[in-house]
Protein backbone atom coordinates (compact mmCIF):
# COMPACT_ATOMS: atom_id res chain seq x y z
CA UNK A 1 0.00 0.00 0.00
CA UNK A 2 1.45 3.38 -0.82
CA UNK A 3 0.82 5.40 1.47
CA UNK A 4 1.56 9.98 1.17
CA UNK A 5 2.09 9.75 5.10
CA UNK A 6 4.94 6.64 5.46
CA UNK A 7 3.02 4.54 7.38
CA UNK A 8 0.21 1.47 6.07
CA UNK A 9 -2.16 1.70 9.08
CA UNK A 10 -2.90 2.87 12.60
CA UNK A 11 -5.67 1.28 14.96
CA UNK A 12 -6.09 0.73 18.46
CA UNK A 13 -5.04 -2.19 20.32
CA UNK A 14 -7.07 -4.22 23.12
CA UNK A 15 -5.60 -1.57 25.41
CA UNK A 16 -6.43 1.71 23.90
CA UNK A 17 -3.06 2.42 22.75
CA UNK A 18 -2.19 2.88 19.36
CA UNK A 19 -0.61 0.58 17.30
CA UNK A 20 1.40 1.86 14.13
CA UNK A 21 1.88 -0.68 11.30
CA UNK A 22 5.17 1.82 9.47
CA UNK A 23 5.71 1.46 5.61
CA UNK A 24 8.33 -1.73 5.92
CA UNK A 25 5.60 -3.85 8.18
CA UNK A 26 7.10 -3.52 11.05
CA UNK A 27 4.61 -2.98 14.44
CA UNK A 28 4.88 -0.14 16.99
CA UNK A 29 2.93 0.04 19.67
CA UNK A 30 2.42 3.03 21.99
CA UNK A 31 2.00 5.73 20.06
CA UNK A 32 1.14 9.35 20.05
CA UNK A 33 -0.10 12.16 17.74
CA UNK A 34 1.82 15.28 18.51
CA UNK A 35 0.76 18.39 16.35
CA UNK A 36 3.63 20.80 14.85
CA UNK A 37 0.92 24.10 15.18
CA UNK A 38 -1.60 22.96 17.51
CA UNK A 39 -3.09 26.59 17.57
CA UNK A 40 -2.42 28.26 13.72
CA UNK A 41 -2.64 25.09 11.68
CA UNK A 42 -4.41 22.08 14.04
CA UNK A 43 -4.61 20.56 10.40
CA UNK A 44 -1.09 20.67 9.09
CA UNK A 45 1.83 18.93 10.36
CA UNK A 46 1.31 15.78 12.37
CA UNK A 47 3.93 13.51 14.05
CA UNK A 48 3.37 10.17 15.33
CA UNK A 49 5.90 9.25 17.56
CA UNK A 50 7.05 6.07 19.50
CA UNK A 51 7.33 4.85 22.96
CA UNK A 52 11.07 6.03 22.45
CA UNK A 53 10.04 9.21 21.61
CA UNK A 54 11.45 9.51 18.09
CA UNK A 55 8.77 10.07 14.62
CA UNK A 56 7.97 7.04 13.13
CA UNK A 57 5.82 8.72 10.68
CA UNK A 58 4.63 12.17 9.50
CA UNK A 59 1.37 13.24 8.47
CA UNK A 60 1.44 16.58 5.86
CA UNK A 61 -2.32 16.87 6.45
CA UNK A 62 -4.82 15.61 8.95
CA UNK A 63 -7.61 16.03 6.58
CA UNK A 64 -5.90 13.87 3.72
CA UNK A 65 -5.96 10.57 5.99
CA UNK A 66 -8.46 8.14 4.99
CA UNK A 67 -11.87 8.60 7.57
CA UNK A 68 -11.09 5.68 9.90
CA UNK A 69 -7.58 6.70 10.42
CA UNK A 70 -8.20 10.57 10.39
CA UNK A 71 -11.12 10.26 13.31
CA UNK A 72 -8.57 7.46 15.26
CA UNK A 73 -5.78 10.51 15.38
CA UNK A 74 -8.86 13.54 15.90
CA UNK A 75 -10.03 11.58 19.10
CA UNK A 76 -6.50 10.45 20.34
CA UNK A 77 -5.21 14.52 20.09
CA UNK A 78 -8.65 15.53 21.50
CA UNK A 79 -7.96 13.42 24.68
CA UNK A 80 -4.90 14.80 24.98
CA UNK A 81 -5.19 18.32 23.83
CA UNK A 82 -7.26 20.47 26.42
CA UNK A 83 -7.39 23.82 25.33
CA UNK A 84 -11.02 25.03 26.08
CA UNK A 85 -12.35 27.70 24.01
CA UNK A 86 -13.88 31.00 25.46
CA UNK A 87 -17.25 31.51 24.56
CA UNK A 88 -18.18 34.53 27.06
CA UNK A 89 -16.41 36.07 29.64
CA UNK A 90 -19.27 36.49 32.43
CA UNK A 91 -16.94 38.98 34.82
CA UNK A 92 -13.57 40.11 35.77
CA UNK A 93 -12.58 40.41 39.27
CA UNK A 94 -10.61 44.06 39.07
CA UNK A 95 -9.32 45.71 35.55
CA UNK A 96 -5.57 45.40 37.15
CA UNK A 97 -3.63 42.70 37.73
CA UNK A 98 -3.99 39.99 38.91
CA UNK A 99 -7.67 39.69 38.37
CA UNK A 100 -10.01 36.67 38.87
CA UNK A 101 -12.22 35.80 35.72
CA UNK A 102 -14.86 33.95 35.21
CA UNK A 103 -15.79 32.55 31.42
CA UNK A 104 -18.14 30.24 29.90
CA UNK A 105 -16.25 28.27 27.80
CA UNK A 106 -17.06 24.56 25.19
CA UNK A 107 -16.28 22.93 28.09
CA UNK A 108 -18.42 24.96 30.92
CA UNK A 109 -17.68 27.43 33.08
CA UNK A 110 -14.61 28.52 34.15
CA UNK A 111 -12.31 30.38 36.92
CA UNK A 112 -9.11 31.32 36.65
CA UNK A 113 -6.50 34.02 37.82
CA UNK A 114 -4.97 36.40 35.31
CA UNK A 115 -1.21 37.22 36.58
CA UNK A 116 -0.24 39.99 33.83
CA UNK A 117 -1.77 41.18 30.74
CA UNK A 118 1.19 39.45 29.16
CA UNK A 119 -0.46 36.43 29.49
CA UNK A 120 -2.94 37.09 26.64
CA UNK A 121 -1.21 36.33 23.42
CA UNK A 122 -2.51 38.08 20.27
CA UNK A 123 -1.96 34.87 17.33
CA UNK A 124 -3.65 36.80 14.41
CA UNK A 125 -7.33 36.96 13.29
CA UNK A 126 -8.45 37.87 16.16
CA UNK A 127 -7.64 34.75 18.14
CA UNK A 128 -5.98 35.19 21.75
CA UNK A 129 -4.30 32.76 23.86
CA UNK A 130 -4.96 33.36 27.54
CA UNK A 131 -2.71 31.48 30.16
CA UNK A 132 -3.88 31.15 33.22
CA UNK A 133 -1.94 31.05 36.48
CA UNK A 134 -2.17 27.28 36.85
CA UNK A 135 -0.87 26.87 33.07
CA UNK A 136 -3.95 26.18 31.91
CA UNK A 137 -4.40 27.21 28.26
CA UNK A 138 -7.58 29.55 26.67
CA UNK A 139 -8.52 29.84 23.32
CA UNK A 140 -10.16 32.45 22.03
CA UNK A 141 -11.11 31.63 18.37
CA UNK A 142 -12.52 34.91 17.50
CA UNK A 143 -12.60 37.83 19.96
CA UNK A 144 -14.48 40.31 17.47
CA UNK A 145 -17.18 37.72 17.52
CA UNK A 146 -17.48 37.59 20.99
CA UNK A 147 -20.39 39.17 22.58
CA UNK A 148 -20.78 43.33 23.03
CA UNK A 149 -20.16 42.78 27.13
CA UNK A 150 -17.39 40.43 26.64
CA UNK A 151 -15.52 42.48 24.05
CA UNK A 152 -15.77 45.52 26.74
CA UNK A 153 -14.22 43.71 29.47
CA UNK A 154 -11.67 41.88 26.90
CA UNK A 155 -9.96 45.43 25.68
CA UNK A 156 -9.28 46.61 29.27
CA UNK A 157 -6.35 44.21 28.79
CA UNK A 158 -5.24 44.66 25.59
Amino acid sequence: MSSPQNFQKIERDSFGRLILTDAEGAVHEGVVPVRAHPISAPDEGLSLVGSDGHELAWVERLSALPPAERELLETELASRDFMPRVTRLKSVSTFSTPSQWTVETDRGEASFILRTEEEIRRLGEGRLLIASSHGLQFLIQDRFALDRQSRKLLERFL
